[in-house]
């Protein structure tokens, strides 16, 4: 199988976690619109979704999905949402399409968290992918120096601007041992609206593309 391929089976057998006649929470990227692909088929079976990006919201209404606002939601049974990084405990980094926080708000209301990857995704150790990290605009120098305290190299990717109207850092050069800790040292600096370690809240079930077949870790 191709990468692409591998994204696809895995997206694919997701499904088999949607709970009919409920509202789904669906995240973002390449992965992930495989998933939305194949929830089309059974759009008359759910109720409809809640969506972590306008690019998925769009994706999803194309196909005739029904997207509601996540404040007219009060659970969701399952969230289904790629990572760019998976350890063994199964946290994770996300962040490279900068959705991470709406993901990381959907992730929250949801009962089980389904994450969706290829095996290229999975690591030892996380933060060989940068970590990103979502700040308000005006703090994003400060911000920068206070993670440099903390060991990263932040790199602001320029030209990209979140849903919420906000600034990426992207941090290089830390090699995260201890995801918890750090997340909630991270979303402490004043600016910062989140980071995208998913490691409070990881991943309850993984469900893998691979050369041979779809592998589900719990």
């Amino acid at each position: 199988m191709t990468q692409d391929e591998m994204k696809k089976a895995a997206g694919w057998a997701a499904l088999e976690y949607v709970v009919p006649d409920t509202i789904v929470g669906v995240g973002t990227g390449s992965t992930v619109n495989h998933f939305i692909d194949a929830l089309g088929t059974i759009k008359d079976r759910i109720k409809g979704a809640v969506s972590s990006s306008i690019a998925s919201t769009e994706r999803m209404q194309a196909l005739g999905i029904t997207v509601f606002d996540l404040n007219e939601i009060e659970s969701l049974s399952v969230y289904v949402d790629g990572a760019d990084e998976i350890n063994a405990s199964r946290d994770m980094i996300k962040g490279g399409g900068a959705a991470l926080t709406r993901e990381k708000i959907v992730a929250a209301v949801a009962d089980q968290f389904i994450c969706i990857i290829d095996n290229t995704k999975t690591v030892e150790v996380l933060g060989q992918f940068p970590l990103p990290v979502e700040v308000i605009p005006m703090a994003r120098e400060y911000v920068a120096r206070e993670i440099r305290k903390l060991g990263g190299n932040p790199l602001w990717r320029e030209g990209v601007v979140t849903d919420n109207g906000n600034h990426i850092l992207d941090v290089h050069g830390m090699a995260i041992t201890e995801p918890k800790v750090l997340e909630a040292r991270l979303n402490a600096i004043v600016g910062v609206v989140t980071n995208g370690l998913f490691a409070a809240r990881g991943a309850d079930v993984v469900v893998m593309g691979t050369p041979d077949g779809v592998v589900t870790l719990k």
